[in-house]
């Protein structure tokens, strides 16, 4: 199901993801870098919220998951690079 808009402010949104990852959400989870592991989870969840489309793209850590939201990318996780990833907006499924 396609959302028309968003109803969370992405920036609150991502307050949000930030105070609630952790270790039950991604075992790779650490308070120095809180999004990492976490793109799976993050994917599904923001999907649905906020519908829209899970993408994927290869990573030096393997497949990344990530939104898109009436046609804009949405990855909430990216602060778990190091170096910025090229994003192939691959559909997952």
């Amino acid at each position: 199901m396609e959302h028309s808009n968003l109803m969370l402010n992405p920036q609150d949104l991502q307050r949000v993801l930030h105070k609630v990852w952790s270790l039950k959400s991604s075992s790779k989870w650490t308070p120095e870098n809180p999004a990492l592991g976490q793109c799976g989870v993050t994917a599904l969840v923001v999907n649905d919220l906020l519908g829209g489309d899970i993408l994927k793209t290869q990573s030096p850590g393997g497949i990344h998951f990530y939104n898109r939201i009436s046609g804009r990318r949405y990855d909430f996780t990216e602060s778990q690079f190091i170096v910025p990833i090229i994003y192939e907006d691959l559909p997952s499924n």
